[in-house]
């Protein structure tokens, strides 16, 4: 199948824009001659996401919480590995270049969040906040859900963690030291390689290397609890930094630390695959073996509990060399939702209800 020449842009993550796995048709690019390549970049559009609820909650043993809210749907950073990008599918489009072009957004979010906290039967628990795209991808800059959403929090005083790989998180820095001195907030940092211009090529629009350990630095130096996630960890792509990004977060201040094994669900896996010819062919056979490797011999491994950490001794040794490097760079790694206090939790104007048998503070 022909690539339309219009589709190469270089501030984009994927290469192409096939259907999703739920399209009724599908659509193939034959090159008759008659392409012309554009000068015109690939225009951004925004539309609004209606759905009812905000925050989703799951049941797997992988992650370390069981709610979240997500903003936005799609993301602009256009990173070609992002496991979120097969979620487009279920809006009917595509996860490669429509994932990081047509964007969705809650308007509602901080009032959808507040109704459902004042539910009756609710119950609070650490709250991740950008589980699935990142809550301050260059959109947040113009609409601010995010920061709305932060204000809902604060003002419950609901706990909840960031996980972000934007440089935008410090434009919220004066209210997340606020909630941090009642711990109520943490941040972690995503960092998946320190060479610039194999960042460029995998994030195209994120925040560079440096710009993200500068960013570590910012939060920590004002009281916020900030860890660096390293994901996704690509064995014989990034795996080589391994060692150095966590001992570069802990003098940047990070505080804890974890890692995600590359994950290549759905059409996830195609996308990869052609984005690693174009790129890397020198070193695409070996990477995708060793990704095999980790994951059955297949390229992806949906099972709980394998999903993020894979299996196999290339997995295993992954795994030694990440708790071995963070060990000597003094990082926890306990992976918990930071142990932060839910006991805090109250509507605006109520009194916080507590325990008989708890001590007074």
């Amino acid at each position: 199948m022909a690539q339309d020449p219009a589709q190469r842009s270089p501030h984009r993550g994927a290469l192409s824009n096939p259907d999703g796995r739920y399209a009724e048709h599908r659509r193939e690019t034959v090159d008759d001659g008659w392409w012309q390549a554009s000068e015109e970049p690939l225009r951004t559009t925004v539309e609004v996401d209606a759905s009812r609820r905000v925050i989703s909650y799951n049941a797997s043993p992988d992650i370390p919480f069981d709610r979240a809210v997500n903003p936005y749907r799609g993301c602009e950073h256009g990173c070609l590995y992002c496991y979120a990008r097969p979620s487009h599918a279920w809006l009917g489009l595509s996860p490669g270049l429509d994932f990081e072009t047509r964007l969705f957004y809650k308007p509602d979010a901080a009032t959808q969040l507040a109704r459902e906290l004042a539910a009756p039967g609710y119950r609070p628990a650490p709250l991740a906040l950008g589980s699935n795209t990142d809550p301050y991808q260059p959109l947040e800059r113009r609409l601010g859900l995010t920061r709305a959403v932060l204000e809902v929090l604060h003002d419950w005083r609901h706990p909840a963690f960031i996980t972000t790989k934007s440089a935008l998180v410090l434009r919220d820095l004066e209210r997340l030291a606020a909630m941090a001195r009642e711990n109520l907030i943490a941040v972690r940092v995503s960092l998946a390689t320190l060479d610039a211009e194999l960042a460029r090529r995998l994030e195209p629009r994120a925040a560079s290397p440096t710009r993200r350990l500068a960013t570590i630095e910012a939060l920590a130096e004002a009281g916020v609890p900030v860890g660096v996630l390293v994901s996704p960890v690509i064995p014989g792509l990034t795996d080589v930094d391994l060692e150095r990004i966590l001992a570069r977060a802990a003098e940047a201040g990070a505080r804890m630390a974890c890692s995600q094994l590359i994950r290549l669900p759905h059409e996830l896996k195609d996308l990869f695959q052609e984005w690693l010819q174009a790129h890397y062919p020198d070193r695409a056979a070996k990477v995708l073996d060793l990704i095999r490797q980790c994951r059955g011999g297949r390229l992806n491994d949906p099972r709980f509990g394998h999903r993020h950490s894979g299996s196999g001794p290339i997995a295993a040794l992954i795994a030694q060399r990440f708790a071995l490097a963070a060990r000597r760079a003094g990082l926890g790694t306990d992976g918990g939702a930071w142990h932060l206090d839910s006991r805090r939790f109250s509507p605006p104007g109520r009194p916080i209800q507590r325990s008989l048998f708890e001590a007074p503070t």
